[in-house]
């Protein structure tokens, strides 16, 4: 990532200097440069030159001097000509770029105890001392989206996000895995879901506008501590687990929207299937047709509603109410009834989630 705010700065600064500048690394191979075609060229012995040199030297037509970021001389910027001018313009890009630097290396170091601390690899008393020596203000509200790319794309997806969020906030853009990134969001006080899952429909535009990627986006709920991270990341990722299990077909899930999809989710199974027992006949569930089933979600779609049910599947409604009776027979439960409808919904939820045996967080 370095390299390219390097060679960002190297082109805009090429035009004003009109001479040829550039970026050396660590091992001696140019990184950045006002001409492309001398990236990637090595130059090893730059660095034993300078090693025991006093600020820069000059060679072969070119003027190095060491880049100082973080207390350390990783990098080497250089000028084209030997003359003082050259000098000064290699210790112009020293300064900036360090600085630049420096300021990278502090975000990636933060970003870094950031992902610790959502991965529960830090333990919670090292958390405030660790935030303290990296000037992380503890209490800023913060929230996190869980982003799972689907799908192949040109551009890893780690550095789609990374060229979507903006590098001048407060945001950290984390790779868990090849396919799963994860932003750290601060958000204002005033702020909420409406505004979190605004954002998320802005990265998901951009991401297949762009890149042609397809992703799904987790949001949590927003946390006021650093130490609630790693609850607000598993929030994140119950809420894309949530919508897999219950079939919900939105591509932005939001944990403070789950409903009681969530509360389901998080119940144990053994709880859950006391309840199936409990509430049918030995069997009556299952001895539910695939048609049957259609009708209910069809009525639960339509608030109830026997009329408006029966023109949305075009059966007659003495067909439906046929219908309605034979499940009454079967379970026990009158669909017509509120109460026996909510039993069945919450019902019907339950034995997905028991399907799916879903893998806890």
């Amino acid at each position: 990532m370095s390299n390219r705010l390097f060679q960002t700065v190297i082109h805009q600064m090429k035009d004003i200097l009109g001479r040829t500048i550039g970026v050396i690394d660590e091992n001696g191979i140019i990184i950045a440069c006002s001409e492309l075609g001398k990236i990637g060229e090595s130059r090893q012995r730059i660095r034993e030159e300078l090693t025991f040199s006093h600020g820069s030297i000059c060679y072969e037509g070119y003027s190095y001097r060491f880049i100082t970021a973080s207390g350390k001389n990783d990098c080497i910027a250089f000028a084209e000509g030997t003359d003082s001018e050259a000098d000064k313009v290699t210790q112009l890009l020293a300064i900036a770029l360090g600085n630049i630097k420096s300021l990278y290396d502090e975000k990636y170091d933060k970003g870094s105890f950031i992902k610790n601390i959502i991965l529960d690899n830090i333990l919670p008393s090292d958390i405030y001392i660790k935030s303290n020596e990296l000037h992380f203000n503890n209490d800023d509200c913060r929230a996190v989206l869980v982003i799972k790319f689907h799908g192949s794309t040109d551009t890893p997806p780690y550095e789609i996000i990374q060229n979507i969020v903006d590098e001048s906030t407060k945001d950290y853009v984390i790779s868990i895995s090849e396919q799963d990134i994860v932003i750290v969001k601060e958000v204002d006080r005033s702020e909420g879901g409406e505004e979190l899952e605004a954002f998320a429909k802005d990265i998901l535009k951009v991401a297949h506008d762009e890149y042609g990627a397809k992703a799904l986006i987790g949001i949590s709920s927003i946390v006021e501590n650093l130490k609630d991270l790693a609850k607000a990341y598993k929030e994140a990722r119950i809420s894309l687990e949530v919508g897999k299990v219950f079939d919900i077909e939105q591509p932005i899930m939001s944990y403070e929207n789950l409903g009681i999809g969530r509360l389901i989710y998080q119940l144990p199974t053994t709880l859950c299937e006391i309840f199936l027992q409990e509430v049918f006949k030995k069997g009556s569930l299952e001895s539910l047709d695939k048609e049957t089933l259609m009708t209910v979600q069809s009525f639960f779609e339509n608030n109830l509603n026997v009329s408006e049910t029966s023109r949305k599947l075009f059966v007659h409604r003495n067909t439906l109410v046929y219908r309605l009776e034979k499940i009454r027979k079967l379970t026990g439960l009158d669909l017509r009834e509120f109460d026996h409808a909510v039993t069945f919904k919450v019902a019907l939820m339950v034995k997905k989630y028991l399907t799916s045996k879903p893998t806890k967080f």
